[in-house]
């Protein structure tokens, strides 16, 4: 009887650990020239990188016509061919709010563009991912949009979901596609304040349980990058990317007041922007601490692992803040 029992509890265990494969990494790629590094092209080749989100472009909303149109579009410089690649479709929320937006029009716009991407840089793909944060008030466009452009593209698809429209799916509704990538950032307020608004495990905690109870199979996105929020008299008039602390630390002209907040002492450029005397800099940065505490966060709230952990974004200004081997760690905590 108690051999019976211990090759139970074996077999029990081989099955727990057969169901616990862990996920594959992955990136998103958001600039508008592809043309990688010899660090990034060194990060993925490390952590055995096979599949790449690459932003195509971003629908907006002609002020003038009211008409959407792509802006930005990628141009390919090298070549995607040891990837698989994945286009994302970044379509802001203002377009889906124009009550006059013919879905079926802009599916098939959408789609041929991607089309003409694909062919002129000889890319094959197999799903296409749209990247948009509808609200109550567009939901109704998006769902339709949704509907018409898997039809047009006849492509297996992807949403990127957000924190809020896990915990309240019922009023946001799910769009029908294959699975969703919930972008675990941009989870406060931009503000002029001592929170971090790319990461706030108490913001984070308010949803994390919702996870378990969300009816798509979904995949994780998670932050790499940081910004500094410029401020003036109390008010915010920009997000500056890519400011180097190191630099920052070192430049007269900016004063390390408390923790990664800078204050002007002399008014200058930098980088283009204008900083003018007793401005603040506010920067906002993900450690590999906070990457690990979420990574163990969502495990301990997903019923299951999601198959994939997409970083945001392949940039050397990024990763040049991380042990390579840390992308690898965080895929161990789940």
């Amino acid at each position: 009887m108690k051999k019976l029992l211990l090759f139970g509890f074996i077999i029990c265990l081989f099955l727990s650990c057969q169901q616990k494969e862990k996920p594959s990494i992955s990136f998103y790629y958001w600039k508008t020239i592809f043309r990688l590094s010899p660090k990034e092209k060194n990060t993925l080749s490390t952590n055995q990188v096979k599949r790449l989100y690459i932003r195509y472009f971003d629908i907006d909303l002609s002020p003038e016509t009211q008409k959407a149109y792509p802006k930005s579009p990628i141009r390919f410089e090298e070549t995607t061919s040891n990837f698989e690649v994945i286009p994302v479709v970044y379509i802001k929320n203002k377009v889906m709010l124009n009550p006059k937006l013919n879905v079926l029009d802009l599916a098939k716009k959408i789609n041929n563009f991607i089309q003409q991407i694909n062919a002129k840089n000889n890319i094959s793909v197999q799903e296409i991912q749209i990247d948009c944060d509808w609200t109550l008030t567009s939901k109704d466009n998006y769902l339709r949009f949704i509907e018409a452009f898997k039809k047009v593209s006849d492509k297996k698809l992807s949403a990127t979901i957000r924190l809020h429209q896990i915990k309240y799916f019922e009023k946001t509704k799910i769009p029908n596609v294959d699975r969703g990538v919930l972008m675990y950032y941009n989870m406060g307020k931009i503000a002029p304040d001592s929170l971090n608004s790319i990461y706030d495990r108490n913001i984070a905690s308010r949803y994390l349980s919702s996870l378990k109870n969300y009816p798509l199979p979904i995949d994780i996105a998670l932050p790499i990058y940081s910004w500094g929020i410029h401020i003036r008299d109390g008010k915010i008039i920009g997000l500056r990317n890519k400011i180097d602390l190191n630099k920052l630390k070192n430049n007269s002209s900016f004063v390390l007041t408390k923790n990664n907040w800078f204050t002007v002492t002399n008014s200058n450029f930098k980088d283009g922007i204008y900083y003018k005397e007793n401005d603040l800099l506010k920067i906002e940065t993900i450690t590999s601490t906070d990457l690990l505490e979420m990574a163990t966060d969502l495990e301990e709230n997903t019923v299951q692992n999601p198959k994939e952990i997409i970083f945001y974004d392949l940039d050397e200004f990024n990763i040049k803040n991380y042990d390579t081997a840390l992308f690898e760690k965080i895929i161990d905590c789940f």
